[in-house]
């Protein structure tokens, strides 16, 4: 199927019950209607999707996919029992994995694609004892994959930027070297220097006129305070909607007022946050948050890498994870955890929503669902993965 083929995609059930008949041309959906036995309009190329369940391309808002050993050979862990060792850990293990970065990230988002997700935030090493090779390699990846996957590029301090020098003027080269934001990490945990961080990144973003993208594992109240002092440097530069925290572990520690009032802090300041639902680290109160008017998205995080043995790469299977680590169970909150994965992580990235609309772009996967809700739990691979009306992909493989 060529790139532009209009497509007739048939019997595709939508998030609301219905059949229909999805007609796509120019990268959009361009008609809704009910399924019928007519044939496809002339030039249109047909996909029976044999009452498939459409839903929204994936994001993912969060993943690593410099240190992933994705494709290779297993990769035994270390032993950790704090933040550093496993920084440290990592460090010494990229001697031990095969492939290029170039090669490794290229086949978790191959495996992504594959799997439906539409786009993803790549936080990428950046360190005197990597140079750039990581930014270049991730880079290099992504616009080998640009007709199928929209990748921005987060260059990331996970050494320390502070406390590692020569870093501070790797990350202001990466911005013009591949790199699309400005990534920080814990300004007390790591560096322990909060204001020393901070000002270089608000510094060199406004600068730059680049996004932020803070890691903050700081638990409370360290995490409180640098997340409010993150929020106020954020309205003083005018930076409201560019800049997220990702991870925010002390949110997660918050309930009643104080959670109520970061909420509204968050949402004033507008601060996205990003969690991953990861085994036993502490997972955000999407549902309380949203309803205060904060965006959040959702990630893979590290995949098969040095840190963890899991992940998949798979937004739909995150999607199941969040469902199941913030205990959803109506179809209201299962449905509203794949909106966190889909239009929370879209809405971050700053790509055009995708709401399965007239008008639309035609970025949506079809499954084996008969609901959204089931669909979360059951995490069906996509029969049909669309990207702008094309076929990109069939039952978790390439097609193109």
């Amino acid at each position: 199927m060529a790139p532009h083929t209009p497509v007739l995609f048939t019997a595709v059930r939508t998030p609301d019950g219905r059949l229909v008949d999805l007609l796509t041309a120019d990268g959009r959906i361009t008609d809704l209607g009910p399924a019928t036995s007519d044939g496809p309009p002339a030039g249109y190329a047909t996909v029976d999707a044999g009452g498939s369940l459409a839903l929204p391309s994936p994001v993912d808002a969060h993943i690593h996919p410099d240190k992933t050993a994705w494709g290779g050979p297993w990769l035994s862990r270390e032993p950790a029992r704090s933040l550093r060792d496993l920084i440290e850990g990592d460090v010494r293990a990229r001697s031990r994995v095969p492939g290029s970065v170039a090669e490794r990230s290229g086949a978790l988002m191959d495996t992504a694609v594959a799997h439906g997700t539409r786009a993803m935030r790549a936080h990428v090493d950046v360190a005197p004892v990597y140079g750039l090779s990581a930014v270049h390699g991730v880079r290099a990846a992504a616009d080998a994959r640009a007709d199928l996957l929209d990748v921005q590029v987060v260059a990331f301090p996970q050494l320390g930027l502070v406390s590692r020098p020569g870093t501070a003027e790797l990350l202001t080269r990466s911005l013009a070297e591949g790199a699309d934001v400005l990534g920080g990490l814990d300004p007390v945990g790591v560096d322990g220097d909060r204001d020393g961080q901070l000002d270089f990144l608000f510094r060199t973003a406004a600068r730059a006129g680049v996004p932020l993208d803070v890691h903050l594992h700081d638990g409370n109240p360290d995490g409180v305070r640098q997340l409010t002092e993150i929020a106020r440097r954020t309205v003083d530069a005018g930076l409201e909607g560019r800049v997220a925290v990702s991870h925010a572990f002390c949110v997660a520690d918050l309930a009643g007022d104080e959670l109520a009032a970061t909420a509204r802090l968050l949402a004033e300041s507008g601060i996205a946050l990003t969690t991953c639902a990861l085994g036993a680290d502490p997972v955000l109160p999407t549902a309380a948050l949203t309803g205060h008017g904060v965006l959040v998205a959702a990630g893979s995080d590290g995949v098969r890498d040095a840190w963890s043995p899991f992940g998949d790469g798979n937004m739909i299977n995150r999607a199941h994870l969040l469902a199941y680590r913030t205990d959803a169970r109506t179809d209201g909150e299962l449905v509203a955890c794949y909106d966190v994965v889909a239009q929370g992580g879209a809405a971050l990235l700053g790509l055009e929503p995708s709401r399965l609309a007239v008008g639309d772009p035609a970025d949506f996967v079809l499954v084996g669902a008969a609901s959204v809700p089931e669909a979360v739990v059951d995490r069906p691979v996509p029969r049909f993965v669309v990207r702008g009306g094309r076929v990109i992909a069939r039952d978790g493989r390439l097609t193109v």
